[in-house]
């Protein structure tokens, strides 16, 4: 055979292999309605350049090492005592100053399923059965805990914690399907994101490959106990936080890493807009005393993920390539984990960054919460807390 039709064929076997993947390597195996939506991001000029030169989270401490597992969400009770988190195993759990004690879960079919296991991604598989809780929220009125739990929805637990109650598992007759994040007004109302109707949180990485928009941002009212949907068609809607002035609130569109604002009064009432363009991918949104806003991002904007985002169909080929999920995400996040996060002001003007580049500490964010000038950061991928000093 000459060289030319040795390549050929060579050619021919490894697209047959890519095209049939035979040991099921792929991104997207087992996934064989998948299918990829197109994003429409900002553009380049509007992406903000700011840097963290110093990369100051690099100082951050880290806290609770293996003690916790995949804290996505940090909050402090309306006393100011914490933190509680959610962690991966499906319980809300407190520190009392001295040690970690259970404070709540969201599963009352809880087994042997959900003991300890070495690293967040051990219960990823188990999630279903044991609960996932993720954005959690106090009503500092009442000190109920809220809790957006990934598979069973709106709940809620009392200021003694046990098991959360159910308050919503579907809006408008279809089903919560990725319950995310929320934030809780002062008359109870709750404010949530459902980040996609087809793909569970077990399956994010598929949900962050595609880009479907089946996301939906929702509200809660405890009067009528009905759940409405303010806004649908949503690429991965995530973290909820109200104005401090209770005018709106802002929740991320993860897919095109933006924030947006839904006005709850005045003449813009029931209606949005784009609150900041980011420079990078978000998770949860908190509000400061000051009434800034507080994002963290999973990782800056890169070349890959802006343009396989504008060209949904190369991106569906790349996806069918025997590349396993794990290293298509490193290609998506720009080639390593690296946590970012951002302080915003109420008019949506960027005031701060902050980040680890490297990720040599902090390598991954999914919530900041600012409490006595500490920054205490949570991360559903990491097994501990951080906690930054302001000062």
């Amino acid at each position: 055979m000459s060289p030319t039709g040795a390549f050929a064929l060579a050619f021919l076997l490894l697209a047959l292999y890519c095209g049939l993947d035979p040991f099921k390597q792929s991104a997207i195996s087992g996934f064989p309605d998948f299918e990829t939506y197109q994003i429409d991001p900002p553009s380049w000029s509007e992406v903000p350049t700011a840097r963290d030169a110093q990369n100051s989270l690099q100082r951050a401490e880290v806290k609770f090492l293996n003690e916790v597992q995949g804290p996505e969400s940090v909050a402090f009770d309306p006393q100011g005592r914490g933190p509680y988190t959610g962690v991966a195993d499906g319980r809300v759990v407190f520190w009392n100053g001295e040690s970690w004690v259970d404070f709540a879960y969201t599963s009352a079919n809880r087994s042997n399923l959900c003991d300890w296991k070495p690293t967040p991604f051990s219960y990823m598989k188990d999630e279903h059965i044991c609960g996932r809780p993720l954005g959690l929220r106090f009503n500092k009125r009442t000190g109920d805990l809220y809790i957006a739990d990934a598979y069973f929805g709106l709940m809620k637990v009392g200021p003694e914690g046990g098991l959360a109650t159910s308050l919503a598992t579907e809006a408008e007759g279809v089903p919560l399907t990725f319950t995310n994040d929320l934030d809780v007004d002062e008359d109870g109302t709750v404010y949530f994101t459902d980040s996609s109707t087809k793909y569970q949180r077990r399956n994010f990485l598929q949900l962050v490959f595609s880009a479907e928009n089946s996301g939906r941002l929702l509200k809660y009212d405890p009067v009528t106990k009905t759940t409405t949907v303010l806004m649908r068609n949503i690429q991965f809607p995530n973290g909820v936080s109200l104005s401090k002035d209770r005018t709106f609130f802002v929740f991320a569109e993860g897919a095109a890493g933006r924030l947006r604002r839904y006005w709850l009064k005045g003449e813009k009432a029931g209606t949005s807009d784009v609150f900041a363009v980011l420079p990078g991918y978000p998770d949860n949104i908190r509000t400061n005393k000051d009434g800034d806003l507080w994002v963290a991002m999973h990782c800056r904007r890169n070349p890959y993920a802006y343009y396989s985002g504008l060209y949904p169909k190369l991106r569906k080929f790349w996806l069918r390539l025997p590349i396993p999920a794990k290293y298509q995400f490193l290609l998506q996040i720009g080639g390593r984990p690296h946590a970012v996060v951002a302080k915003y002001s109420t008019d949506g003007e960027l005031l701060k960054i902050l980040e680890d580049s490297q990720g040599t500490v902090v390598r991954a964010v999914s919530e900041v919460e600012e409490v006595d000038g500490k920054l205490w950061l949570g991360s559903v991928l990491m097994p501990f807390l951080a906690v930054y000093d302001l000062s």
